[in-house]
């Protein structure tokens, strides 16, 4: 995926994880990609990927469990 450099990388990764788990694409209780897979997938630092999927999380999307990894919440929040 392209992602556009004049902007907050971290910012565009956390919108397209959001929209997968908006679509479907991760579903309610299914693992999301660690922030290394992400890194990897988009082509960005460690810390660029940790600080998007802090984001989403911090957002109410997904919900960690230590030693398993970050999963999608069953609880979606509204409006967002």
């Amino acid at each position: 995926m392209e992602l556009d450099r004049t902007r907050p990388l971290w910012r565009q990764i956390a919108a397209v994880i959001i929209s997968r788990i908006e679509d479907g694409t991760y579903p309610a209780g299914s693992r999301v990609p660690s922030a290394l897979e992400i890194s990897t997938e988009f082509g960005v630092v460690n810390a660029t990927a940790s600080k998007a999927m802090r984001h989403v999380r911090e957002a109410g999307y997904t919900r960690g469990e230590v030693g398993l990894g970050t999963f999608v919440r069953e609880d979606q929040p509204e409006g967002n």
